[in-house]
């Protein structure tokens, strides 16, 4: 007899329809699978027939044979051990012969039948409901995370017998249906607040600007100036996220194990900030089966790079192309992965190797180690940041000072104020920041006066700008308009971007 159950494979962040198809005959018995399998796939085999064994059902002598299909993509994971079980169980006439394409089987098998949670289950049914199914068996751990696809019955089983017992009508469970795109957010860790930063008024200001437009922020300073510190708190500043935003962070990390099942819905902004001694594969992805790395999992969020010198530049070399692209392609013999990056990247560096230059006294590097320690972050990737402040070491006074700093709460209302100027503007393009404005786009939402043209033309001759850097200075012209609630660009706000793209120094004229 033959059977077919509708399961799922993943390859990058989506998902891969995948049949499992059983055929019981008579013959030699034996249990062969086939269709371009790992390791882990292939021993589905020996946990299915021991956990069918171990739940009561017997399995005749016969030849069995089980495909996954299509044959020309390869199968990983042990979220097959579900579907494979239910597919033999139809084939050797104990369930009951029932349409099953529109229900999708997920799920991994231990000896004893009990059915354990898997990762990657979001994806997969999000790419299911896509093409048309509109229920999935899946464990019960995994349960809350399917349900947060609007419109899925999600049926959620603990064990072999009890998915069984629900196809053939005996048990009665409950479907999990989700029609709610409301995001909730979480409360904000306690301890991180602007309002303990005290001073840098001129940092504060940078970061406001990169949080409202999400462009890309380098510090430099003497070590203990409160870079890392302020770093920390940008998410707390940051817009909330959409709920398509949640679901494509929450993606990433179900792929990944590493989602909370009590909630398994991510509505924070992700804050990623990797060890100076991370490979390449770790930072931007890799391995056998493609995995996210770091600029992945911090999509939608910030990557924070502290003593960004002491990383290895042959992996900071690699994050050019995914901040630029705002993704990562993955090339394999067998096939090409493509996961979304679309992060801020935050980094704080000394200006030299003990972190006490300017300060003469007290730092003792040559100027051959000064020069040497800078020079290890390369000009395309400097090109690549949209603002770059020096932080000034802090005064006593401000330090010990009692006057009130401005909450998070309080900068993010004025962040949130641009956001939304910025939605409403490219509301028909598909794009939500300043920040990803290309080329044609940029031509098309920002324009300047004769004044402010001849401003950007006066400072590309004397910096020696690249294209990109001007674009960039554009962008960040735009989003400071914003924040002042002005719809053009003036001369004020393209000083302010020259500023900050400029080392935090002023354009050599007065306004």
């Amino acid at each position: 007899m033959f059977s077919k159950i509708t399961s799922c494979a993943v390859f990058g962040i989506d998902g891969q329809v995948i049949s499992v198809e059983a055929d019981v005959n008579d013959g030699l018995p034996m249990f062969t699978m086939v269709g371009f399998l790992s390791s882990s796939v292939k021993e589905a085999g020996e946990r299915v027939r021991t956990a069918l064994k171990n739940s009561g059902y017997h399995m005749p002598p016969k030849r069995i044979t089980i495909n996954l299909s299509p044959a020309n993509i390869r199968k990983d994971g042990s979220g097959f051990d579900l579907p494979v079980a239910m597919a033999v169980l139809i084939a050797i006439g104990i369930l009951p012969e029932i349409n099953m394409e529109k229900t999708l089987v997920l799920g991994e098998l231990g000896l004893n039948g009990e059915v354990k949670t898997i990762t990657g289950v979001l994806p997969m049914v999000y790419h299911c409901k896509k093409m048309g199914i509109t229920s999935c068996i899946v464990p019960k751990a995994n349960a809350k995370e399917a349900a947060l696809v609007r419109g899925m019955n999600v049926y959620g089983v603990e064990s072999l017998q009890e998915a069984a017992e629900f196809m053939q009508g005996i048990a009665d469970i409950v479907p999990l249906i989700n029609n709610d795109n409301t995001v909730v957010e979480g409360e904000n860790d306690s301890n991180l607040d602007f309002a303990d930063v005290k001073g840098q008024s001129t940092l504060k200001r940078g970061m406001e600007i990169a949080a409202a437009g999400f462009h890309n922020v380098l510090m430099t300073g003497a070590a203990g100036a409160g870079k890392s510190m302020i770093a920390k708190r940008l998410p707390t500043i940051m817009p909330k996220l959409t709920f398509e935003e949640c679901i494509d962070i929450t993606k990433i990390y179900s792929i990944s194990g590493l989602l909370d099942n009590n909630n398994v819905l991510i509505t924070k902004r992700p804050f990623r900030s990797p060890h100076h001694t991370i490979s390449n594969h770790a930072l931007v992805g890799g391995g056998g089966v493609p995995r996210p790395g770091e600029v992945s999992l911090a999509h939608n969020g910030v990557l924070f790079l502290d003593e960004l010198p002491e990383f290895n530049k042959n992996v900071l070399e690699v994050m050019r192309q995914p901040i630029e692209d705002r993704s990562i392609t993955i090339s394999r013999v067998n096939a090409t992965f493509v996961f979304p990056a679309d992060f801020m990247l935050v980094a704080a560096m000394n200006q030299c190797p003990c972190g006490n230059y300017p300060n003469l006294s007290k730092c003792k590097c040559t100027p051959y180690e000064i020069r040497r320690y800078q020079g290890k972050i390369s000009g395309p990737l400097l090109d690549r940041i949209d603002i770059t402040m020096e932080v000034q070491p802090i005064e006593f006074g401000d330090l010990f000072d009692e006057i009130k700093e401005e909450s998070s709460k309080e900068i993010r209302e004025r962040v949130e104020e641009a956001r939304h100027r910025q939605q409403f503007r490219y509301k028909d393009v598909g794009i939500n920041f300043n920040s990803q404005l290309d080329g044609k786009l940029l031509k098309k939402y920002i324009s300047l006066g004769a004044k402010e043209e001849e401003l950007l033309k006066d400072t590309f001759v004397k910096n020696e700008l690249s294209a990109r850097g001007t674009y960039r200075i554009l962008r960040l012209a735009r989003t400071i308009a914003d924040m002042a609630g002005s719809d053009k660009i003036e001369r004020i706000h393209l000083m302010e971007a020259i500023f900050y793209k400029n080392n935090g120094k002023f354009y050599n004229e007065e306004v």
